[in-house]
């Protein structure tokens, strides 16, 4: 389990970076990453979570993964 949870952190890490990175390219970084959290938290909202008896908390999980991975990304810097 341990190291499941550890590949799961490396991804969420690698996913963060490269949208950071792509938001960096963008006119307006911080509408951009504005509207993909939005898109994001649509997709979760929508998907089909099939073969478990409480969706709601699985649901409920995926949204609070999804605020936390953007929570960690930083307005640019003022320099």
């Amino acid at each position: 389990m341990d190291e499941l949870n550890g590949k799961l952190i490396a991804c969420q890490i690698l996913i963060t970076g490269l949208i950071a990175r792509v938001a960096n390219e963008q006119r307006d970084p911080l509408r951009f990453l504005t509207d993909f959290r939005d898109e994001i938290k649509a997709v979760v909202n929508g998907v089909n979570i099939a073969g478990m008896d409480n969706t709601d908390r699985v649901r409920a999980v995926a949204q609070k993964t999804v605020d936390e991975l953007f929570s960690l990304m930083k307005p640019p810097s003022s320099d």
